[in-house]
């Protein structure tokens, strides 16, 4: 996969694709009846209503933009194999900084209404990962400039 590409279940990639078509769709028709709406009420540099639409249809159109380079660059289907191997895709249980957690990497659109914890492929816990296995040991750098050691438990492909 490449930097950009995030792995996706097929129901995660069909959620995506819905959320896109509707915000692209009948979400675009209300934020924009609604800023016009707030237009109608007059005096636009004091219409708090108006700013407030204004923001909300900022905020959709980043979603918009970030759906589509989710679903433009996605890999989507089955978990990745069962070979123990760290991808994006898989559940990691390791020692992290002394402390066992339990962790998919890959992207939160995969997680979808999962509780589970994911560190990106892109973040620095999820690139000293890939490629590992169980049993294996690794550093990496934190934000904060600290070198945090890893150790490896275990490894399952994420079934959602």
């Amino acid at each position: 996969m490449t930097e950009t590409q995030a792995w996706l279940t097929q129901e995660a990639y069909d959620r995506l694709q819905e959320e896109f078509a509707r915000l692209t769709g009948q979400g675009r028709q209300d934020i924009a009846r609604e800023i016009d709406e707030r237009r109608r009420e007059g005096d636009l540099s004091e219409n708090g209503g108006y700013h407030a639409a204004r923001e909300e249809q900022g905020k959709q159109e980043a979603r918009i933009a970030q759906l589509r380079r989710i679903l433009d660059n996605a890999k989507v289907g089955a978990a990745p194999s069962g070979s123990g191997e760290i991808e994006s895709g898989m559940v990691v249980t390791a020692e992290v900084g002394g402390r066992e957690m339990r962790f998919l990497v890959g992207s939160r659109e995969a997680a979808g209404g999962t509780d589970i914890d994911v560190f990106s492929a892109q973040s620095p816990l999820g690139e000293a990962l890939l490629g590992k296995h169980p049993g294996d040991e690794t550093t990496y750098s934190a934000p904060n400039g600290n070198e945090v050691s890893v150790r490896i438990i275990a490894t399952e492909p994420f079934t959602g």
